[in-house]
C-alpha cells in the first residue's frame, strides 16, 4: 500500500484517522497506531514485516541492557546492536551484490539467489540505530514501553521512505501528544501538497525520463539526454519531498512534530549548501552516528578528508547496492571537499556559485538514475558532446515526450522547485489581518482543488512507485 494510491487514501488513511480521534488517550492511541502500522506494512509486505518486529525487538532488548553497567559492557553491547541491525541491512540489501562484485573481480562463479528486499529497510535500520546509540550516550532513557519503541520504528507515515527519525527528537512526542484541530488542518494541507508533488508533477515527468534511458542509445542525442537528465532533476526532488511532505502532514494529523526534509535544495549556490538542505535526516543522521564519532574535522586535514569522503561512500550505498550509487556518493563527497580546501569555489558569485551546483548536481544525478556506468558515461557523452545530426528515431523519441503536458509540467515544477512560497509568505505576514484570511481561505481552496484532481488522476489509472522505495 502507498500513499499516492486509492485504498491508502479512501480507506486507511481515514479509518485510522477517525479511530484516533475516538482513542484520545496516548497509551491507547499507541497501540492502535502501532497495529494500523504493522497492518499498513503487511499489506505488502506479509512475511518481511516480520524483521521490522524482530529488529524492534531487538532495539529494546538492547536498550534495556544498555541502561546499566559499566562503561566498557555497555559499549561492547551498542556495538553488538549496532552491527547486528547494519548485519540484517548488509544481508538483505549488499549480499548478492558483494558478491557478483568479488566474483567478476577474480573471474570465480560467486553467485547467491537475491534475497526480496523488505521496503524500507534502509530507513527502520537506521531508525533502531538512532535509538540504541541514543541510549548508549545517555541523551535518552532506556524506553521500557514496548509499544512506544515498536511504534517509533514502524509508524507508517515515515515507515517506506522516511524522513529518518532520531529517537531523541521524538521520545517526549511518544509518551504526550495530542491531536488538534490546528494540527489536523495543517497537516491535511501538508499531505495535499505532497500528495500534488508525486502525483501532478513527479509521475508525468517520470513519463520522459523513463522513456529516455530506456532508449535504444542510437536514438539519445545531446538534447534528449539533457531532457531526461533536467527532468530526472525535478523528479526525483518532487517525488521525495512529496513523501517527505506526505509524511509530516500525516505526522502532524496525529500529534507528531516532525522536522522539515526538503528546504529549496535547487535554490543552492554550492554543494555543501546543497546537502544543508536535501534529505536533511540522512545527512544529519550520518552527521551525528557516523561522521562525528569519526572524529569529523577535529583530527587534522587528512583524517577530515577521509572521514568526509568515507561518510559520502556510505550515503551511496546506503541508497542502494550498485556502482552508480558508489560512484554518485563519491562525486558529493569530492566536491564538497574541493569547495572545502579550494578559495576560489567558496568565494563565486551567487549566480555563478548556482549554476556551479546545479551542473555539478545534474550531472551526479545522471549517474544516480543510470541502470548502470556504462549508461551514465554514455548520457554524460551525449550531454557534452553529442551534437550531431539527430536520426529519424531520435527525432521521434525527443519529440515524443515535448509534449504539451510535459512541458507545462516542467515550468511548473521548475518554478515550484524555487523559493517563492517562503518569499510569499514573508510578504503575507506583513499584511494586514483581512487580507492574511483572504489568502488562508484561498489556500484551503487551492488544497481541495488538488486533491480532487489527484483523485481523478488516480482513479484514471495513472500509478508510479516513489523512487526511494526501492532503498
Amino acid at each position: 500500500m502507498v500513499f499516492s494510491s486509492l485504498p491508502f487514501l479512501c480507506v486507511f488513511l481515514p479509518a485510522v484517522f477517525l479511530a484516533a480521534l475516538v482513542v484520545r488517550a496516548t497509551p491507547a492511541q499507541n497501540v492502535l497506531l502501532m497495529v494500523a502500522s504493522l497492518l499498513f506494512y503487511a499489506y505488502g509486505e506479509p512475511v518481511l514485516v516480520l524483521l521490522m518486529v524482530l529488529m524492534s525487538l531487538g532495539a529494546y532488548g538492547f536498550g534495556l541492557a544498555l541502561g546499566k553497567g559499566p562503561a566498557r559492557r555497555r559499549k561492547l553491547l551498542c556495538a553488538v546492536a549496532t552491527t547486528a541491525a547494519l548485519g540484517a541491512l548488509g544481508a538483505f540489501k549488499y549480499a548478492g551484490w558483494l558478491l557478483g562484485a568479488v566474483g567478476e573481480a577474480f573471474d570465480l562463479a560467486m553467485t547467491v539467489e537475491a534475497l526480496a528486499l523488505p521496503v524500507g529497510i534502509s530507513f527502520y535500520t537506521f531508525q533502531a540505530i538512532s535509538y540504541v546509540v541514543d541510549v548508549y550516550r545517555k541523551d535518552v532513557p532506556p524506553q521500557r514501553n514496548l509499544v512506544r519503541l515498536v511504534l517509533y520504528i514502524s509508524f507508517f507515515p515515515q515507515l517506506i521512505a522516511g524522513p529518518i527519525i532520531r529517537y531523541h527528537d521524538v521520545d517526549a512526542q511518544l509518551a504526550h501528544r495530542a491531536i488538534t484541530l490546528e494540527g489536523v488542518v495543517a497537516g491535511l494541507r501538508r499531505f495535499v501538497v505532497g500528495l500534488a508533488k508525486k502525483v501532478l508533477v513527479a509521475d508525468v515527468l517520470a513519463v520522459a525520463v523513463d522513456a529516455i534511458f530506456g532508449a535504444d542509445p542510437a536514438q539519445v542525442g545531446g538534447a534528449a539526454a539533457w531532457v531526461a537528465a533536467l527532468a530526472y532533476v525535478l523528479q526525483i526532488y518532487f517525488d521525495f519531498s512529496g513523501y517527505s511532505d506526505m509524511a509530516i502532514g500525516m505526522a502532524r494529523m496525529f500529534g507528531f512534530a516532525y522536522k522539515e526534509n526538503f528546504d529549496y535544495p535547487y535554490a543552492s549556490t554550492s554543494i555543501q549548501e546543497f546537502w544543508r538542505r536535501w534529505h536533511i535526516s540522512l545527512s544529519t543522521w550520518f552527521k551525528e552516528y557516523l561522521y562525528i564519532p569519526l572524529g569529523g574535522s577535529r583530527r587534522g586535514r587528512a583524517r577530515t578528508v577521509a572521514n568526509k569522503m568515507l561518510v559520502f561512500l556510505c550515503c551511496g550505498l546506503w541508497h542502494g547496492a550498485a556502482w552508480t550509487f558508489v560512484v554518485w556518493g563519491l562525486i558529493q563527497g569530492l566536491f564538497l571537499l574541493l569547495e572545502e580546501y579550494v578559495g576560489a569555489l567558496r568565494r563565486l558569485p551567487r549566480p555563478v556559485g548556482w549554476l556551479y551546483a546545479m551542473a555539478v548536481t545534474t550531472l551526479a544525478f545522471v549517474v544516480f538514475r543510470a541502470d548502470s556506468l556504462d549508461q551514465a558515461l554514455f548520457f554524460l557523452q551525449q550531454m557534452l558532446t553529442g551534437w550531431g545530426p539527430l536520426q529519424a528515431q531520435g527525432q521521434v523519441l525527443l519529440m515524443a515526450q515535448l509534449t504539451p503536458l510535459f512541458l507545462t509540467t516542467f515550468a511548473i515544477g521548475a518554478a515550484g522547485a524555487a523559493p517563492v512560497l517562503p518569499w510569499a509568505k514573508e510578504r503575507l505576514a506583513a499584511a494586514s489581518p483581512r487580507v492574511q484570511r483572504a489568502a488562508d481561505a484561498a489556500g484551503s481552496v487551492a488544497c481541495l482543488g488538488l486533491l480532487a484532481l489527484c483523485l481523478l488522476t488516480l482513479a484514471g489509472g495513472a500509478y508510479s512507485p516513489f523512487i526511494y522505495f526501492r532503498f
